[in-house]
């Protein structure tokens, strides 16, 4: 652990061991890489002091742990339904939404000026960081208990999962296709938000935009557009009708 805390050194207010004690329900030893776990680029840009390269180890980490839960889960399944539960389970929206519920918001230092940021998906990228963090200090197996007891059980409902239709995109292509409708993506806009390139994403349905979202990359921003429509248009199924 020495090589991790001289290559973080930073000034710990006091207050943040005692609100990551709160979140991790044990006591971290290694405060500065912790520190780094939870400091966007927006803030710090240098390799050292942002947690993109934790975020690489992380999403790394909770992949594994969250495949050897479904093999153990899951003995007779077969290998694609591993994969799409796996995606079910750790996708970018997914891993938002629970860094959301964990309170990781108020911990994650980000250039809050920046509106964008606090609608994007940062913050699941915030946890797959912590993650990291927290297997470099504590080990693999006592990482893999972690995620178990504050990801898995209380965020991941597993059998809700099963039935959910993930690809937001195929659902909406499924009723435009049954409706008789004209559906695109189109790039509504693209510019460069610190360093990295900012989409906007909008659905549209006979050249009108029903729904549009914003991700730092097109893939994401299609499919938080396409969930958006779906809801929007009230569609349970491939087969619904909806209402525009």
């Amino acid at each position: 652990m020495a090589f991790w805390n001289s290559l973080y050194r930073k000034d710990i207010d006091p207050s943040f061991k005692k609100q990551l004690k709160g979140l991790l329900g044990y006591t971290p030893a290694n405060l500065p890489l912790y520190k780094t776990a939870l400091t966007h680029r927006s803030i710090k840009d240098t390799i050292d002091e942002n947690n993109e390269r934790l975020e690489y180890l992380g999403d790394a980490i909770l992949s594994a742990l969250v495949a050897d839960y479904l093999f153990k889960r899951y003995p007779y399944k077969e290998e694609g339904f591993l994969t799409e539960m796996r995606s079910k389970m750790v996708n970018r929206q997914q891993l938002n939404d629970i860094a959301l519920k964990m309170g990781l918001k108020k911990l994650t230092a980000f250039n809050k000026s920046d509106a964008s940021l606090k609608s994007s998906q940062i913050f699941g990228n915030t946890l797959e960081a912590l993650v990291g963090a927290i297997y470099l200090d504590i080990g693999y197996k006592k990482t893999a208990k972690w995620v178990a007891q504050r990801i898995v059980m209380p965020h991941m409902f597993v059998d809700d999962l099963e039935i959910l239709e993930i690809n937001h995109k195929n659902k909406l292509y499924g009723w435009a296709n049954k409706n008789g409708k004209n559906l695109e993506f189109e790039t509504l806009d693209e510019r460069m938000e610190n360093g990295r390139r900012l989409f906007t994403i909008g659905a549209t349905i006979n050249g009108k935009v029903i729904a549009q979202a914003k991700a730092f990359n097109k893939k994401d921003a299609s499919q938080i557009a396409a969930q958006l429509a779906v809801e929007k248009l009230g569609i349970v199924n491939s087969d619904s009708v909806g209402n525009e």
